[in-house]
């Protein structure tokens, strides 16, 4: 017999008044329990990203065969890959499915941790409707081992009227130098993520790829890849930092920015705004501060958005591909059901759903083609998120990628001492150090 969703409103009512912080806590408590009596229990790891969402297509995507529960994880993505990796080096068949940065696929599933797609389930996770950015990051060793759930990517924000000021015309691509020559000669900022976490990293990543190199190659040789960041395009991702760090459009707190601190510089209380690389959650959040009334119809008016920049000149730029990916565990007790439920939640009606309600966009082409995201969004750029993706670059796909993370952060960071001429030299020979087991992080 066909297995057939539960009532929602059934469901929910039953659920109501169960938080995400109870959940999180009584998570031991469930995998104990699941299993007992009733349907089984499918625990699902998630990161804190849409949470109201996902909790939403927990309950659409459980069956008379199987409930689905949410299982929150840290905010980091380093801490989410820890908390996970321990449970799955100790064999933990409570792990059904999980919400993975997709940088951590590969390791997963190197180490036996994650279950193979079978055939038709693995055509379906990268077939030609998923963008091509998002369907890279769920193979490893020529297998797939994930579905993409939604897809991030990074764009330049900035105020209309601040650019106008600095005579910066953003209907043609623009390079890192003219966006930071801009801010300086207008008095704006540049808002980038720069403190000493994977976000740097990002950075350095899409830097590195916009001047046609890359950090690692042959991913698959795992710790004996070749290390390519000591080079021409190394030295272009240092000399961008470099510019960015001694210049008056820095954010004050440069070392220490993130996603979130370099919002406020678009609408401060004094000066002209700025331009800011950040990912596609920021439309939404501006609008809400305009529900809020702590920004006006006019100032989010004033926001703009374009391609990422260039890192060289007559270059396309490498806008940097995010997301989530949603695993199933290797060591589950219902892998068939995980599989299924995994499939669901990951629909296209679902990254549809994560798109109007919560910001985050789709990995499928179809979905951008949604009535309802053409209510949610402006058109350009939906098209500009679309195009980001499919044309943008995913971070090194590797088994080591946390090594690799963690040494280029030790070396570029902090970005007030990168230097072109020895920055790329010095973390491409302690990446190797790393690697060859010499020098520990």
């Amino acid at each position: 017999m066909a297995r057939r969703p539960r009532s929602v409103l059934g469901r929910r009512a039953r659920r109501r008044g169960v938080g995400l912080a109870a959940l999180a806590l009584a998570a031991p408590l469930l995998a104990a329990c699941s299993g007992d009596s009733g349907p089984p229990t499918l625990n699902w790891y998630v990161n804190p990203d849409g949470v109201d969402t996902l909790g939403k297509l927990a309950e659409q995507c459980s069956t008379d065969d199987y409930d689905i529960e949410l299982q929150l994880l840290p905010t980091g993505a380093t801490d989410q890959r820890v908390q996970l990796a321990r449970r799955l080096a100790a064999k933990d068949d409570s792990t059904d499915l999980m919400s993975l940065d997709p940088v951590f696929v590969a390791e997963f599933a190197n180490a036996g941790w994650l279950e193979e797609l079978p055939q038709e389930a693995a055509d379906k996770a990268t077939e030609d409707d998923v963008l091509r950015g998002a369907a890279e990051t769920v193979t490893w060793d020529d297998k797939v081992y994930a579905f993409p759930q939604w897809a991030n990517t990074q764009v330049l924000w900035f105020r209309k009227s601040l650019a106008e000021q600095a005579g910066l015309d953003m209907s043609q691509p623009v390079t890192w130098e003219q966006v930071i020559d801009a801010a300086n000669e207008a008095g704006g900022k540049v808002g980038v993520q720069a403190n000493k976490y994977e976000a740097y990293v990002v950075w350095i990543n899409a830097l590195v790829q916009g001047a046609g190199g890359q950090i690692i190659s042959d991913n698959e040789a795992g710790k004996d890849a070749t290390i390519e960041i000591d080079s021409e395009a190394g030295q272009a991702a240092a000399a961008v930092i470099e510019q960015l760090a001694g210049a008056d459009a820095a954010q004050p707190d440069l070392t220490t920015s993130n996603e979130g601190s370099s919002l406020g510089w678009m609408y401060p209380a004094e000066g002209p705004g700025e331009f800011m690389v950040n990912w596609t959650f920021v439309y939404k959040n501006y609008q809400g501060l305009v529900d809020s009334g702590e920004i006006t119809q006019e100032q989010f008016d004033d926001l703009g958005w374009a391609r990422y920049p260039a890192t060289v000149e007559g270059e396309q730029s490498k806008p940097p591909v995010g997301g989530i990916d949603i695993g199933v565990g290797a060591f589950s007790q219902h892998p068939e059901f995980a599989l299924e439920a995994a499939e669901c939640v990951t629909s296209e009606e679902a990254q549809v759903a994560l798109a109007v309600d919560e910001g985050l966009m789709p990995a499928r082409n179809s979905a951008y083609d949604s009535p309802k995201l053409a209510e949610a969004y402006p058109k350009d750029l939906l098209e500009l998120f679309r195009d980001s993706v499919d044309t943008g670059g995913p971070r090194p796909e590797s088994a080591y990628y946390a090594t690799i993370s963690a040494a280029l952060q030790s070396v570029w960071h902090a970005p007030t001492s990168v230097d072109p001429d020895s920055t790329p030299e010095e973390s491409a020979d302690f990446l190797r150090d790393v690697l060859d087991g010499k020098a520990l992080l």
